[in-house]
């Protein structure tokens, strides 16, 4: 069996020793914390000239400030590398990180990219839904980058108000006759 006095010094002991691990870790984060700060100083620097450019790019749901630099820290910020918004796309391989921008602007519930997303998924799943949302994002921000101009939100019913509404009653009636129906249509009083 074990003394008070022995267990004391277990204890206090063991005290010693996490507090000397807990000041490592603390130490480790403030180096850390400094490293990112001098780090996003020297990014500021860089990316002084490109605000307009930055400022731009945040329009679009889904983007945020670091998703900018690295695109035009990837593009260098010059569309006319890339003749059009199809080639960027392709150069950029829709990369994994991009899935996670596409996600997050299909999460803003009343966008354009957010209806493109639900209506892709729905049929596709999650993944190419994900990919064609980030492509839909880069031919945007291709054109914005192009012309100047800002990002213009189409909304959420985009979808349904593209087509006009004699198109869409013959696109149902067709469907309805190629399932074995005849149609006749009268207006609503």
């Amino acid at each position: 069996m074990t003394s008070p006095a022995r267990l004391v010094i277990v204890v206090v002991g063991t005290a010693a020793h996490h507090g000397v691990v807990a000041r490592q870790v603390i130490d480790h984060l403030a180096f850390l914390d400094e490293s990112i700060a001098n780090l996003s100083a020297a990014i500021r620097e860089r990316l002084a000239g490109f605000e307009p450019v930055i400022e731009l790019l945040c329009e679009v749901p889904g983007w945020g400030r670091s998703t900018a630099e690295v695109s035009i820290a990837e593009t260098g910020g010059d569309m006319s590398v890339f003749p059009t918004p199809e080639q960027l796309a392709s150069w950029a391989g829709v990369a994994p990180g991009t899935h996670e921008v596409a996600r997050a602007a299909a999460r803003t519930k009343t966008t354009f990219l957010a209806a493109r997303y639900r209506r892709i998924v729905a049929r596709r799943g999650p993944n190419r839904a994900a990919v064609a949302v980030a492509h839909t994002m880069l031919v945007i921000a291709w054109n914005m980058l192009t012309t100047g101009e800002a990002y213009r939100e189409l909304g959420e019913d985009y979808y349904s108000q593209r087509h006009d509404a004699e198109r869409r009653v013959r696109r149902l009636t067709r469907q309805l006759e190629q399932l074995g129906f005849d149609v006749e249509l009268t207006p609503a009083a």
